[in-house]
């Protein structure tokens, strides 16, 4: 993977010094749990044991930026600040987060949708993506990026990417990761672009080694923090316990 060894180094690099890694969406585990794991009495902290479903929005164009996160319930959704501005609601508006018993889903368009749909039939993550295509907005052509964490045995973690084929743009590549789950205070990431350019640079490699450092709050906060602030858009952060409750946050810029 790129740079596991150097979590530091890979949020300095693609997160605080790029102006535009669009995007994105980290699944790991709080840093709380690293002490909760030695402690007598973990149910003491609301964060102990806890994963973390990270994801954020970022937008250049004005219609980009026309969004907010809204919660309802478990569900994080996109939504116009404007509706009278909207444009291309179909790549825009979404929802971001859903969840069945014990498992969750983060994704940066509706193939969310795609996703949770069939898993309720009975279908499995990779055969649901294997429907879609990276998202149809040329010259970017934005990778769709999607991630679900499955706590119903033991902790799994499973990423995608759907990006347009280097030689012929028309096709979808689609790249599957099922790496072992972080360690308590690291995160799996994945964003949508590498940086900022024209067009822009579709994300490549690895998924990225991220700190998730601190509870639930500080965590989103470092981050929001970290984006760049005239293109930043709006971020949350879903928690998810031991029990398989979840509770979602989320800031918003508009």
């Amino acid at each position: 993977m790129n740079d596991t060894g150097s979590p530091a180094r890979n949020f300095a690099r693609h997160i605080a010094s790029n102006r535009y890694p669009g995007r994105g969406l980290i699944i790991g585990r709080s840093a709380v749990a690293a002490a909760a794991d030695d402690a007598a009495d973990a149910d003491a902290d609301a964060d102990a044991d806890a994963w973390f479903l990270l994801y954020w929005i970022m937008g250049r164009s004005d219609s980009s930026r026309n969004r907010r996160f809204a919660i309802e319930g478990s569900v994080l959704r996109t939504e116009p600040v404007d509706s009278t501005k909207l444009d291309a609601p179909e790549l825009i508006i979404y929802p971001a987060m859903l969840e069945l018993p014990g498992t969750y889903i983060v994704a940066n368009g509706d193939q969310s949708r795609t996703i949770y749909d069939a898993l309720c039939d009975g279908g499995t993550f990779e055969a649901a993506l294997a429907t879609r295509e990276r998202e149809p907005d040329a010259p970017n052509y934005t990778p769709r990026i999607s991630g679900m964490l499955d706590l119903n045995g033991p902790p799994a973690v499973t990423l995608s990417v759907l990006r347009a084929n280097p030689t012929d743009r028309a096709l979808t590549d689609r790249l599957t990761y099922r790496p072992d789950p972080p360690p308590p205070g690291l995160g799996l990431c994945l964003t949508t672009y590498m940086g900022d350019g024209t067009p822009l640079p579709a994300f490549s490699g690895d998924p990225l080694l991220m700190p998730l450092e601190g509870g639930a709050e500080e965590v989103m906060g470092t981050y929001w923090d970290a984006l760049d602030e005239e293109n930043r858009v709006a971020i949350a952060l879903k928690s998810v316990t031991r029990d398989g409750g979840s509770e979602l946050m989320a800031i918003n810029r508009f």
